[in-house]
């Protein structure tokens, strides 16, 4: 079950976070963004801009990157949720991960997690992209900080490094 039926208060959601069953008590329009680094100490997503605009607050629902400033936890119930928090294995960075800090694709570190996380649904559809879909699949998030041609080297040795074996 997602959520309580008709809830004239807070209700109950659960959905899975990085694997992990979750059940939080909300108001159903509270933002996704906001139970994730409040209610569940997952404060990787960070907060930009709260408008949808910057990215910076991405998680991938269901394979899909959302923001998570724009989505009511009621919409998150019955979904999986994955967030930048659940990328790393065993103490080992996962390889975009890793592909960023090599390649200087991050500076001040508030965009950082949501070009990750729109690097992973990229390469999941598009394993080895050309410049142009690497620069598309990324469009929706904001850099102040490095002008993207770090970003872009970053994400194009993460697509060479997760297909060499």
């Amino acid at each position: 079950m997602t959520s309580t039926k008709d809830c004239a208060g807070k209700c109950a959601v659960t959905f899975t976070v990085n694997g992990e069953a979750r059940q939080v008590v909300a108001y159903p329009m509270a933002r996704l963004l906001d139970i994730l680094r409040n209610e569940l100490g997952l404060t990787g997503a960070k907060e930009g801009c709260g408008e949808g605009e910057c990215g910076s607050c991405a998680v991938l629902m269901d394979d899909v990157l959302v923001n998570s400033c724009l989505v009511p936890v009621l919409q998150a119930g019955g979904t999986a949720i994955f967030t930048i928090e659940g990328l790393a294995s065993e103490g080992k960075l996962h390889a975009v991960q890793q592909a960023f800090l090599d390649c200087g694709g991050a500076q001040c570190g508030i965009c950082t997690p949501g070009m990750i996380m729109a690097t992973v649904e990229l390469l999941g559809k598009k394993p080895a992209p050309s410049m142009e879909e690497i620069r598309e699949g990324l469009s929706g998030n904001l850099c102040r900080c490095t002008g993207y041609m770090q970003i872009f080297s970053a994400v194009a040795e993460a697509a060479r490094r997760i297909a060499a074996p």
